[in-house]
């Protein structure tokens, strides 16, 4: 028997229905006559916890870190059982296996550590699935490679995963140990995209709290030539006085004096056009939708937060509508040209009225640049189907989503745009003067969007200038100062910062290292960054304050705890250039990780070191040692203390703080020796409090009402008179209460009680 294992049921659906029939599906697999076909649900394995390789490291603790898992383990997802349990099933009866993960690096381990985790021997065999349309998956499955040709790009996939577990697992520890330390309740989501992402938002709230507006001055000089008029801006020299060091004039009098020499010499001087440059441009049709992509026009056009777009996308996807949604890719391959036609009628039969008036104007005989087989990559962009999509019945949401995908399909369909750009300089009293105009030629593409592409704000375009040339005089006729004030960098919105994730190669500390993040598109993936971001906003990072983010004050500890390395994105461009080595050959897992490993443990000896801003802190009044810390627990928020387990003292919340004279410590300073703590014992007689010392303090009170009896009196402090090292304490006899030594048995001496006071004789 013949078994493909496709990544997702989707595809194993399309790679059996081009396979010979007849079909019968069953219960996690479908029969073919060209064999069996099964699925997993991306990784169906998930790497074990810390806990799982040792109980020990349920709780937290410095001494343990780094903690470096030797072998390796997998678990099978709770969730994915079942399917894992006929997967195993089908290999056990398989002669040869077809491994059909994403032809990516993921793809290839998510397949190939199921085969290693039931310890599969059988020949395998690689299907390379780049579009899942019915001709690309008869030509895949046409041309099957070796699976054993593909070993190093598991290599850097099990690379990349091991070593996000080593960051996060140990420096999560490490960095919230030395926070709590500080007396911070917090726990620290480092990561290796997180954190990065994290410190984004710190820095750019920092420079927006720093940023200092700067007033400057222009001027808009209108001229008039023999073809019309026309207006222009004035150019400062470099070097003239009243200037800032980035050439902005900040002297209103320099601008007023420019514009009175103007006026004075209006009858007496022409202007001359010292440049004059017109050049015919294009723009391309914009690219089809990656998923980033989409969520950023999604946000920016409707204020949708990222995991929005991905949901109704996914629901798009599931009705069949529109291609797979978690897609890193904005080009189509070739062969779904030829399905162009059949969508493009589908949308001019649209309810919608603007995609059925772009329909009818495309023309399926434009073949854009987005068809291109050599830039596509595990998935294609996402476009319609050749399924009619009834808009009346979708979501908002949905039929937003869906107008986005099909407005820059047919976009794909209609000409390039072209215009005229124009480039004027003109010299004025020794001054010079700029001037840019646009005008359209064709519309073209741009026809779909209208003012959403119009040229942005700063590049001063004007619809038409004049036609002049070089050497042309023209006449002053007026000019006006202008006033503009700095603004200070946008605040992030979701979409946006899943633009800068994916744009991260911008903010890099290196610059050299640029042009690797660049290549890798950006840090996380399609299908992470919204999960990333809304973790960072579940567990209190983030906030969102009128569709904007903004740090809370964990953020700021956590980014001002860490090193450079951990909070800007450089290391990430460093290891993808060394996966990408690694899927050559030219480095070997091992090394990498043992690299890594020196890296983490030299970063978690480093945390215990850092310096936090302490918190105001209250020593518990059980321990004596640790510090009060507030909780969340299943009846609402309490405060505990900072040594738990080894401090088990609860106490009530009080509007913020904790409520010490009511509460029920469960750990009192134990009176007699001065270093143990009292805890609750049942005896056989009933409870009591002993001390945590014992046997060497031998301490022991009497239990009323959940709280100790200590007799707090003068002869308690007092030390034994016999033996002089030994400290008085009230014991209970069988005749009544007696004081005897804490040092017994050493020292034997008693003394009687009276009144709680020991009686000398």
């Amino acid at each position: 028997m013949k078994l493909i294992i496709a990544e997702k049921p989707n595809m194993a659906a399309e790679i059996a229905a081009c396979l010979p029939g007849p079909n019968k599906r069953a219960d996690g697999y479908i029969e073919t006559g060209g064999g069996v076909v099964t699925w997993l649900f991306g990784h169906i394995l998930r790497q074990a916890e810390p806990e799982e390789y040792d109980e020990r490291f349920k709780v937290w603790r410095r001494e343990d870190l780094p903690i470096i898992p030797a072998p390796w383990k997998l678990v099978v997802s709770d969730s994915c059982k079942k399917q894992f349990r006929i997967v195993k099933g089908l290999v056990e009866k398989a002669a040869e296996i077809v491994h059909a993960g994403d032809p990516d690096r993921e793809g290839q381990l998510l397949v190939d550590e199921v085969l290693e985790y039931l310890q599969c021997s059988k020949p395998v065999k690689r299907i390379l699935l780049n579009a899942l349309d019915e001709k690309s998956i008869k030509n895949a499955l046409g041309d099957l490679r070796d699976n054993r040709d593909f070993f190093n790009l598991k290599q850097s996939a099990l690379a990349r995963s091991r070593a996000d577990w080593l960051i996060g697992m140990n420096l999560s520890r490490a960095y919230t140990l030395a926070a709590r330390k500080a007396g911070h309740d917090l726990t620290f989501p480092i990561g290796r995209v997180k954190t990065p992402t994290l410190a984004l938002v710190v820095r750019r709230e920092r420079e927006i709290a720093n940023f200092q507006p700067v007033t400057h001055f222009g001027i808009k000089a209108t001229f008039q030539h023999t073809n019309g008029s026309f207006t222009a801006t004035w150019k400062p020299r470099e070097g003239q006085s009243g200037l800032d060091a980035e050439g902005r004039v900040i002297d209103e009098g320099k601008a007023t004096l420019v514009k009175l020499r103007m006026q004075a010499a209006q009858d007496s001087e022409k202007a001359v056009i010292s440049g004059y440059e017109t050049e015919k441009k294009s723009e391309p049709q914009r690219l089809p939708f990656s998923l980033s992509e989409l969520q950023i026009r999604a946000g920016k056009k409707h204020g949708y937060d990222p995991q929005t777009v991905l949901d109704a996308a996914q629901s798009l996807y599931e009705k069949k509508l529109t291609t797979y949604p978690r897609s890193d890719c904005d080009y189509l391959p070739e062969s779904q040209y030829v399905e162009a036609s059949v969508i493009i009628d589908n949308l001019k039969k649209s309810t919608e009225a603007a995609l059925s008036a772009w329909a009818g104007k495309a023309d399926p005989a434009i073949k854009s640049r987005a068809w291109n087989d050599k830039k596509v990559s595990a998935h294609h962009a996402i476009i319609p189907t050749q399924v009619s999509c009834p808009l009346d019945t979708l979501s908002e949401v949905e039929r937003n989503i869906y107008f986005l995908v099909a407005q820059v399909y047919l976009a794909q369909f209609y000409p390039v745009h072209t215009y005229h750009q124009t480039k004027v300089d003109v010299t004025y009293v020794e001054e010079t003067f700029k001037a840019s105009g646009r005008v359209t030629l064709e519309a073209g593409w741009k026809a779909l969007y209208g003012k959403e592409e119009e040229p942005t704000e700063g590049e001063e375009e004007s619809a038409t200038l004049p036609a002049m040339k070089s050497g042309d005089r023209a006449d002053y006729a007026g000019a006006e100062i202008v006033q503009k004030t700095t603004k200070p960098p946008s605040r992030y919105t979701t979409s946006t910062l899943v633009e800068a994730m994916k744009q991260i190669h911008k903010y890099v500390k290196n610059e050299t290292l640029k042009t690797h993040l660049k290549a890798v598109s950006g840090i996380g993936t399609e299908a992470t960054r919204a999960t990333i971001i809304k973790e960072l906003i579940d567990r209190e990072f983030l906030k969102v304050v009128k569709k904007h983010l903004q740090p809370t004050e964990g953020a700021y500890i956590l980014v001002d705890a860490l090193p450079d390395e951990l909070t800007y994105p450089d290391s990430t461009a460093i290891w993808e250039q060394t996966f990408n080595d690694m899927v050559d050959g030219s480095v070997k897992l091992e090394n990498f990780i043992s690299e890594q490993t020196a890296y983490i443990s030299d970063l978690c000896s480093r945390s215990g070191g850092i310096k936090l801003k302490e918190t105001e802190q209250i020593t518990c009044p059980s321990c004596g040692n640790g510090k009060l810390r507030i909780r969340k627990g299943e009846k609402g928020k309490f405060w505990g203390c900072s040594q738990y387990p080894e401090c088990k003292a609860t106490f009530p919340d009080a509007n913020g703080k904790p409520e010490l004279q009511n509460a029920k410590t469960t750990e009192h300073a134990c009176p007699s020796c001065k270093d143990g703590r009292l805890r609750l014992i049942k005896g056989q007689k009933g409870n009591f409090w002993g001390c945590t010392r014992y046997p060497e303090c031998k301490a022991s009170f009497n239990d009323e009402k959940g709280q100790p009896h200590i007799h707090k009196t003068a002869a308690q402090e007092t030390k034994c008179p016999i033996c002089q090292e030994g400290v008085l304490r009230l014991r209970k006899g069988s005749n009544g209460n007696f004081w005897g030594c804490s040092k017994y048995p050493t020292c034997k001496t008693t003394f009687k009680d009276k009144n709680g006071r020991p009686v000398y004789r």
